[in-house]
Parts: C-alpha cells; sequence; structure tokens
C-alpha cells in the first residue's frame, strides 16, 4: 500500500487516525502496530513473518548486550557483530545474492545455470538500518535496551516510516512511544505537510517523470539537448518524489503525536558536493556519518584514511540503492569529488562567486543522476556520451511528451526546488504579523481552502491513472 493511493487516503489513513485518536493511550501503540502489520502485509504478504521474526530476535539481542556490558564486555561486542552480521546477512540474501552469483558466473567461476533472482521486500534496507542503529545506540549506551517488545516493534515496523524512512533513531522517538499527546496544531500542521507531499508527489514527481522516462527508455540515439532535458527531468523528478514522500511521513507522524527527523534541506542550494549531502537524504548521510565514517577513523588520521574512508562509504552508499554497478558507480562519483574537493577544489570554488559555486555542484549531480536512472552501467555511459559528444541525431521523440502544462510544471518545480516559499515567508513576516491578529479567522479559512483545493487536485490527478509508485520504494 502507498501513500498516494485512494485505498490509503479514503480508507486506511481516515480510519487509523479516528481510531488512534479516541483510544486510551494504553492501548495507542498495540493498535499502531497492528495496522502497521497490515499496512506492509497488504503488499507483502507472508513476508511480513520476516520483519516479525527480525523484530523477536534483534529484541533478544538488545537485551542481551545490556546485560553483558557490565558483566562481560566481550561477550556484549561478540553479540553485536553476530546480530549485526545476522541482520545483513538476510539483506544480503534478498537484495544482493542474485547480484553476487551474476558476478561470479560472468568471472567464470561458477558456470552452472541459477535463476537467483527473488522478490526484494519493501523497505528492507531502511528497516535493516533501524535495527543496527538500535543495537549499535544500546552497546553504546547511548539509549537503554526496549523491555516491551511491542514498544520496540512499533519503531521497527511503525507504517508512515516503514518502506522509504526516514532513517529514525530508536533514541530520537523512544519517548514519544512512551507518551505522547496530540495537538490540534500539530495535527494540522501534519495535514498540511503530508498534503504538500503529495502534491510533490502527483503534480510535480509524477508530471516530471513523463518526460524523464520518454528520453531513458528510448533505445536509439538522441541529440545532446533531448538527454539533457531528461537528465534534468529526471533530476527534479527524484527529487519531488522522495522529499515528497518524506513528507508526508513527517506529516503522518506530526498526525498521530510523532516527531520525525527531517530528511531534505533543499539540496539544490548546495554550493559543494559536501553541502549537497548535508542536505539529501539527511538521515542516511547521518547514519553512514555515524556508524560507520566515524568507526573508521573519519577524518581524524590523515589525509589517506580519510580518503580511504570516503571511498568505503561511498560505494557501501551506492550499494546500499541497489545491487547494480551503475549504483557503484553513483556512489563512487560523489565520492570522487567529495575527496577532490577536500583535497582543494572546495577552496578553489569558495574563491569563485555562489552562482558558479551552485552551478558546479548542480553539474555534477546531474550527471551522477544519469547512473542512478540508467538500467544498467552501460546504457549510463551510453546517454553520458550522448550528453558530451556531439552525435548526428534528429530524433527528437521525447518533445511530443512536453505540452503547455507540463512545461508549467517544470518551471515549477525549478522555483519550488529552491528556497522560494522560504523567502516569501520571511520577506513578508512582518505583513503577515500584522495581518494575523486582526484577520486571524480569515487567513486560517483562506489556508484550509488553500490545502483542500491541492488535495482534490491531486485525487483528479489519481483518478485519472497518471500514477507510479515512489523510486525509493524499492530500496
Amino acid at each position: 500500500m502507498v501513500f498516494s493511493s485512494v485505498i490509503f487516503l479514503f480508507l486506511f489513513l481516515p480510519l487509523t487516525l479516528c481510531i488512534h485518536y479516541i483510544l486510551p493511550f494504553k492501548f495507542k501503540n498495540l493498535f499502531l502496530f497492528t495496522v502497521s502489520v497490515l499496512f506492509y502485509a497488504w503488499g507483502e504478504g507472508a513476508l511480513t513473518l520476516l520483519i516479525l521474526l527480525s523484530i523477536g530476535i534483534n529484541y533478544l539481542a538488545g537485551l542481551g548486550i545490556s546485560f553483558f556490558q557490565n558483566q562481560k564486555p566481550v561477550w556484549a561486542a561478540l553479540l553485536l557483530a553476530f546480530a549485526i552480521t545476522l541482520n545483513l546477512s538476510v539483506l544480503i540474501y534478498f537484495k544482493y545474492f542474485h547480484f553476487i552469483i551474476e558476478n561470479i558466473q560472468r568471472l567464470g567461476l561458477f558456470t552452472n545455470q541459477l535463476n537467483p533472482y527473488m522478490h526484494l521486500p519493501i523497505g528492507i534496507s531502511f528497516y535493516t538500518f533501524h535495527i543496527i542503529s538500535y543495537l549499535m545506540d544500546v552497546y553504546r549506551r547511548d539509549t537503554a535496551p526496549q523491555k516491551n517488545p511491542l514498544d520496540l516493534g512499533l519503531y521497527i515496523f511503525l507504517f508512515p516510516q516503514l518502506v522509504a524512512g526516514p532513517i529514525i533513531r530508536y533514541k530520537d522517538i523512544s519517548s514519544k512511544i512512551a507518551s505522547r499527546f496530540i495537538l490540534g496544531e500539530a495535527f494540522w500542521y501534519g495535514v498540511k505537510r503530508f498534503i504538500r507531499g503529495l502534491a510533490k508527489k502527483i503534480i510535480l514527481a509524477n508530471t516530471l517523470a513523463i518526460t524523464a522516462d520518454a528520453v531513458f527508455n528510448l533505445k536509439l540515439q538522441q541529440p545532446a539537448s533531448m538527454i539533457w532535458l531528461g537528465a534534468i527531468c529526471y533530476t527534479l523528478q527524484i527529487y519531488f518524489d522522495f522529499s515528497g514522500y518524506s513528507d508526508m511521513a513527517l506529516g503522518l507522524g506530526k498526525m498521530m503525536g510523532f516527531q520525525f527527523p527531517e530528511n531534505f534541506n533543499y539540496p539544490y542550494c548546495a554550493r559543494s558536493l559536501q553541502d549537497f549531502w548535508q542536505r539529501w537524504h539527511i538521515s542516511l548521510s547521518t547514519w553512514f556519518r555515524d556508524y560507520l565514517y566515524i568507526p573508521l577513523g573519519g577524518n581524524k588520521k590523515g589525509a589517506l584514511i580519510t580518503y580511504r574512508n570516503l571511498c568505503i562509504v561511498f560505494f557501501i552508499t551506492g550499494l546500499w540503492h541497489g545491487s547494480s554497478w551503475n549504483f557503484i558507480a553513483w556512489g563512487m562519483f560523489h565520492g570522487l569529488f567529495l575527496i577532490l574537493e577536500r583535497i582543494g577544489l572546495k577552496t578553489l570554488l569558495q574563491s569563485c562567486h555562489s552562482v558558479f559555486q551552485h552551478l558546479y555542484t548542480l553539474l555534477i549531480v546531474v550527471i551522477a543522476w544519469v547512473f542512478f536512472r540508467a538500467e544498467n552501467l552501460t546504457q549510463a555511459l551510453h546517454v553520458l556520451k550522448q550528453m558530451f559528444v556531439p552525435q548526428q541525431s534528429e530524433n527528437y521523440a521525447a518533445i511530443e511528451q512536453i505540452n503547455a502544462y507540463s512545461l508549467f510544471v517544470f518551471v515549477l518545480a525549478l522555483i519550488a526546488s529552491f528556497k522560494a516559499r522560504h523567502y516569501i515567508a520571511n520577506r513578508y513576516y512582518n505583513v503577515y504579523t500584522k495581518l494575523q491578529m486582526p484577520f486571524q479567522y480569515l487567513i486560517q479559512s483562506f489556508q484550509v481552502i488553500l490545502y483542500m483545493g491541492l488535495f482534490v487536485y491531486c485525487l483528479a490527478e489519481l483518478s485519472i491513472g497518471n500514477y507510479n509508485p515512489f523510486i525509493y520504494f524499492r530500496f
């Protein structure tokens, strides 16, 4: 089940919110855990048992790690290593087994015919990282182990963030699991945030996807202008697709009394690749920083160790997104420029005008997204060749997907990907403050009409079938 589906919007969500609101608190967690299981089982069926089994095993592992910390620290470390290995083994089996076998077969080390493809459980990368962060924080004594298996299960299974994040630390949400209040103002903020996310997905991302798909799905030779158009459309599509999902997740959390961390901070406003990764998929980049980069030594052990650590982190970052060499290339491409920035490129950039810094960052990001969007590394290299090497072609078929509406959405997406809304809000904050008191109810009514109108428009788009699943669901 996805957030931007009719059955979720008109059946699952209203019933969940109503029942959750009227239940006494002692039953709220049990109810949310139950509906989260149903939410996941709707699409994954028997694979839901995999997460339930994982919750039970990691619940016992967390208690065991805490128990042995004071008496036998070595046992605590061994239990942590075993639990993390077990969780990663499940992830590797479902997500990377076929990739490993394919590459072994290409090397000629394994000649038997084997079809290793299997269904990938939705969200397995996300909930695996949730579990590992919980075990690591218990081992580090950053949080106490959860003694109630239901509450730990709710942390892992909570449906707003289950299948595509953001990646939430247990210590950041444990207090809300133990006790939370649903306030009217916070609930309304959650509704607005959810509708904004829905609009990002339905209006912006889905419309941009039409042009992006037309370019990348066409295997024939295309002019460079068409390839660049497709790459830019995909750059905007994946941002609004994923940040739209994150907005919806944060909004749902607010409506149920939770506070999830922000996952995006206008990444296309970045002035360097380092700045970009402080703004893009923040929960993932901070996870890798805290649980991989810093334990490897971070940047405290000299330049060569730092570069090694960046290569390891971004190799795994790429691999985390998918079992294909083009994802690895995407990660390593970012890692390469992060290393170059540390060597001296960032200092050089800082001496340039901010416009050039933005253009540099966007150019690298757009090129990198080609690796991400392509079906494989061969196609990615072919597309990049067409972008930079002049080709004789009159194939402008992708333009057929462009009309006045898609052009309007493209311009709107460009504006929305920068801080236009915040700029306007800050610019006219004093005017808004002066009008708020005498016209408070009028302003609130206008907001309600605006957001309800936006919601109805999204429903109209859904009704005509212009819908595709969230990109990050496959990770």
